[in-house]
């Protein structure tokens, strides 16, 4: 046999001197196949380097087996703590997965989903970058009966499922959180507000400083990348801010660790001298000094409750047409970043 030839059943077959469909039989561990047939034929098997087709197999299905994720980042803890709770339920369920990330990209987001569709997924989970114009390149799926379910970066008002937390609470305790501790000028450094997560975020912000007789100023909302190039220069900014403020709320916790660091060189005494809150509770949350703030957003949970809908869906165990939002509960996570006063 050619060493470049694919070795198929009927290879083994004719080798064993059984039928093809004693081989298949064998292959998939079937009932009627006894037990020394069995190991016959997958000795066999591997002795001859045969590989089975799935993807043959799953054409014939009209099912790939493989879910698509369109992620907007890679880098984050967040994102990774989602895709391990994806990658658990998809690989006991017998999926696999093809990630896709746009890099905040909307026209590339655009073209991984196109890519996606004519890889023939099953499924899509799905995170939106900052600049996603709207949902136009997921008609397709739509249309061919492909379900979605979003999470975490979502568009509130679109039809279809979403797994989220409450953003608007969660930005509201925080800030909430930074009054208590008896902060009186509080900053708010946020993303890009045509997103869900950071526009509740930041209503949440301004509506805990209108409960507490706090004024709420337009130019206390930070809007920026909140990566370490914006953080920085945002946090210069507040040094030089009269009078300067005695709190901030970053909605991400690499933000909140760079503006700690930009406030510690300039000689600024944390918490005493402003106090700081994060979001995500990342790893670097516990790795800098001191220990910061943050809320507690659930990754593995998102990840496994996405990945889960869609699949008893796919197996026709639940209908995703009859779910809208699945909110996860968050937590206000105090250190030292932001503690001015003994917990009560």
């Amino acid at each position: 046999m050619r060493p470049d030839k694919e070795v198929t059943i009927y290879d083994i077959a004719r080798t064993l001197n059984v039928s093809p469909a004693t081989v298949s039989r064998g292959l998939k561990d079937h009932p009627a196949i006894s037990t020394k047939t069995k190991r016959r034929i997958l000795e066999k098997a591997k002795e001859l380097g045969y590989r089975s087709n799935n993807f043959a197999s799953n054409l014939r299905k009209q099912k790939t087996q493989t879910i698509g994720i369109l992620l907007h980042e890679l880098h984050s803890h967040f994102i990774v703590s989602v895709l391990a709770g994806i990658e658990k339920v998809t690989t006991e369920a017998g999926y696999d997965i093809l990630i896709a990330h746009s890099s905040e990209s909307g026209q590339k987001e655009v073209a991984n989903a196109q890519n996606l569709f004519h890889k023939r997924v099953d499924g899509i989970i799905a995170s939106l970058a900052f600049d996603t114009p709207d949902l136009s390149h997921f008609l397709q799926f739509s249309e061919k009966n492909i379900p979605i379910v979003f999470f975490d970066r979502v568009e509130e008002d679109s039809l279809g499922t979403k797994v989220i937390i409450d953003n608007y609470k969660a930005g509201y305790q925080a800030t909430q959180h930074l009054l208590d501790q008896g902060c009186k000028r509080v900053i708010h450094i946020t993303g890009n507000q045509s997103r869900n997560v950071y526009k509740q975020r930041a209503k949440g912000f301004k509506d805990a400083l209108l409960d507490n007789n706090q004024e709420y100023n337009p130019a206390n909302l930070k809007i920026t990348d909140l990566d370490r190039v914006e953080s920085e220069k945002v946090a210069n900014e507040i040094l030089n801010m009269q009078p300067r403020p005695d709190g901030v709320f970053c909605a991400g916790d690499f933000s909140a660790a760079v503006c700690m660091r930009v406030f510690k060189s300039a000689g600024l005494r944390i918490p005493e001298d402003i106090a700081i809150v994060g979001f995500n509770n990342d790893v670097i949350c516990t790795l800098i000094e001191p220990q910061l703030t943050t809320i507690n957003y659930p990754g593995v949970e998102m990840g496994e409750i996405a990945a889960r809908i869609l699949i008893n869906h796919l197996n026709g165990n639940a209908d995703i047409t009859l779910t809208n939002s699945i909110i996860i509960k968050s937590d206000l996570i105090v250190r030292e970043s932001s503690l001015r006063k003994p917990i009560e």
